[in-house]
């Protein structure tokens, strides 16, 4: 007997897990015109990017000595749905609150009318028909509430893979020996060791001095012990007290899901000792001393739920490793691109003081994530994205960050809502090379970025007319808005030389002629034409993401809208007699703009008449699209 109350729900496409990479995953596949509901078992979106655990998002762009961006050379910011969340966090967040981004995540998934949005539902089973996912089972504790929801793909993006292994779909886990996928950064043996967990915290400082009396079963740390940690810059991470500490990483010995509540006790006692450590100085500190400038300090909120890095990876019908990242291996079915060093942790974490708490070796060029790393091996309609993907433990420490797993999500999320459309099975897609140009151009079309991947849309307009302007610089003329790339990737560290395709890659009108500044298309024969899509610069060289740690938002412009982008613009159609205007923005802060005109209008001639911007002395527009 049980007092839950059972439903069936039927959709197209269901997504476990809700945090980066299943929330870009849920709005890409309903974006693209597919039936989705997403379950997340918590009450917020975001997963560790979320309010519960606080982490700042990174990705392919690195940090501290690994930093991959230079203007106009190196734009290795993620584009697509990760750059809308972060400009739009970045305007509507200048106080940097962890609860403002997830109302924005929050709001941008109920936006979606093809969405629906299950919090606080987790998958607990699912029922099979052979080798295909025929329904889930879902239950949500707070209502008393069950659902059988059937659907023609399932998505895995809850991290510890829930769903997937619920399915009995094969997965990895642990560290695989140097023999079993010739990486010269694995272990000589095999063993069951991972990426261990970490709580967050965040202290605040007072107009008085502040008293902090530790928990008696709070950890004891002797200077030595965090030598190469709080008295050292792991990372190149300048010390702080108001946000910390990545590197207070404990569980990577343990089994990260069975004995997860011993990892969580054991990580708050380790949080709070080093807070101790910090407050009163280390043991033998005299009274009234205060080491570390702390006085004034106190503890504003730590987390009760562990940033979990590793636990499962399923086995996709291709398994990345660290040959594919670090020769930037071409993959005819990249969905997504990364860049993050590998970023490999000793699995004892904080108990192993004499190790440094990371050894990041740098990927010297931006890589593509292909789909067949996010396609079960062995359940024919299941995919999955985020940090589970299919990986070796030397690979997945690049591609398990948070702004990498958006992109994944993207790319899977777009894979799925075609796979819809063409009747066609996840596992039938990577070998099927029609269907995967066309997921690569609708990546492309919502901005998102592949290495060596540029616009072939049969159906661009734009990509037939003849582009002139009012003014333009040197090696950023107007035909480049055509140039089927949107970003700049030939510079150090960016993408391979032969993939990279040099060049400017956006309009930039001359400074001396001022604004307005006009962009002109103009076709032979009159062209029918209902939506434009334009694509503005926004800085992708530098830093951009909500975080909690002072010394890393300077390195950002945060707050406010990026200076190079278009604030405001106008576009006017000419149908051979007269101008008519079309479109009017004032006030726009983010990077890609749709606009689906009223009515389909018959033109010779389109153009963008651009009056102002959020900073620059020129108009900048990466690309146009017309349709």
């Amino acid at each position: 007997m049980t007092i839950l109350e059972d439903h069936i729900l039927n959709t197209e496409v269901l997504i476990a897990g809700g945090g980066m990479s299943g929330c870009c995953a849920a709005l890409a596949a309903a974006r693209c015109g597919a039936k989705v509901i997403l379950c997340q078992d918590r009450s917020v979106l975001g997963g560790n990017a979320s309010s519960e655990v606080r982490m700042h998002i990174v990705g392919a762009n690195g940090t501290g000595r690994f930093d991959r961006g230079r203007e106009l050379e190196t734009e290795a910011r993620e584009g697509g749905i990760i750059e809308e969340l972060r400009l739009e966090n970045c305007v509507r967040n200048p106080q940097r609150s962890a609860s403002m981004f997830d109302l924005i995540l929050y709001e941008k998934c109920q936006a979606e009318p093809g969405l629906t949005l299950l919090l606080n539902t987790c998958v607990t089973a699912v029922q099979l028909q052979g080798e295909r996912i025929e329904s889930a089972t879902a239950e949500r504790q707070s209502t008393e509430d069950r659902f059988t929801i059937n659907a023609n793909i399932f998505i895995d993006c809850t991290g510890d893979g829930r769903l997937a292994a619920e399915a009995g779909a094969r997965f990895m886990e642990g560290r695989e020996s140097q023999k079993q996928f010739n990486e010269s950064l694995a272990p000589e043996s095999a063993d069951t060791h991972r990426l261990g967990s970490t709580i967050l915290m965040q202290a605040r400082r007072h107009e008085r001095p502040m008293p902090f009396v530790a928990p008696a079963w709070a950890r004891k740390f002797d200077p030595a012990e965090l030598r190469l940690r709080l008295y050292a810059t792991p990372g190149e991470e300048e010390p702080t007290h108001e946000y910390g500490y990545w590197w207070a990483e404990w569980g990577g010995v343990l089994d990260t899901i069975k004995e997860n509540e011993t990892i969580r006790d054991e990580l708050l006692a380790i949080v709070l000792g080093i807070w101790d450590h910090v407050k009163n100085g280390p043991e033998g500190t005299p009274a009234g001393e205060d080491p570390f400038q702390a006085a004034h300090w106190a503890l504003d909120w730590f987390g009760f739920l562990p940033g979990k890095r590793e636990s499962r990876r399923f086995i996709g019908q291709h398994i990345l490793t660290e040959h594919d990242l670090l020769s930037s291996r071409e993959f005819p079915d990249a969905i997504a691109f990364g860049g993050w060093s590998l970023d490999l942790h000793p699995p004892e974490g904080i108990d192993a003081p004499e190790l440094e708490p990371c050894v990041q070796h740098p990927v010297p060029h931006l890589y593509n994530v292909p789909l067949s790393a996010c396609v079960s091996e062995n359940r024919t309609n299941l995919m999955f994205a985020g940090r589970n993907i299919s990986a070796t433990h030397v690979a997945f420490s690049s591609t398990r960050v948070m702004a990498t797993c958006a992109a994944i999500g993207q790319g899977v999320g777009t894979a799925a809502a075609i796979a819809i459309q063409q009747q066609q099975e996840p596992a039938e897609l990577s070998t099927n090379p029609q269907i995967m140009s066309q997921i690569q151009q609708q990546l492309l079309k919502d901005d998102a970025y592949l290495v060596g991947i540029s616009n072939a849309d049969p159906v661009d307009l734009a990509r037939s007319a003849r582009v002139t302007a009012s003014s333009e610089q040197a090696g950023y003329a107007a035909c480049n808005v055509i140039s089927g790339q949107t970003r700049s990737v030939h510079g150090a560290a960016g993408a391979p030389e032969e993939r990279a395709f040099a060049g400017g890659h956006r309009w930039m009108s001359g400074p001396a002629e001022g604004l307005p500044a006009t962009l002109l298309l103009e076709w032979e024969a009159p062209t029918n034409v209902s939506e434009i899509q334009l694509i503005f610069d926004t800085g992708l060289h530098r830093h951009l993401t909500l975080s909690h740690h002072d010394g890393y938002t300077e390195k950002m412009l945060w707050g406010r809208p990026q200076p190079e982008t278009v604030s405001d613009y106008q576009i006017e159609v000419n149908d051979g007699s007269n101008w008519k205007p079309v479109v009017n923005v004032t006030g726009n802060y983010q990077r890609r703009r749709v606009h689906r005109l009223e009515s389909e209008y018959v033109v010779k001639q389109l153009r963008i008449v651009v009056t102002g911007t959020n900073g620059v002395d020129q108009a900048r527009i990466c690309e146009v699209r017309v349709y």
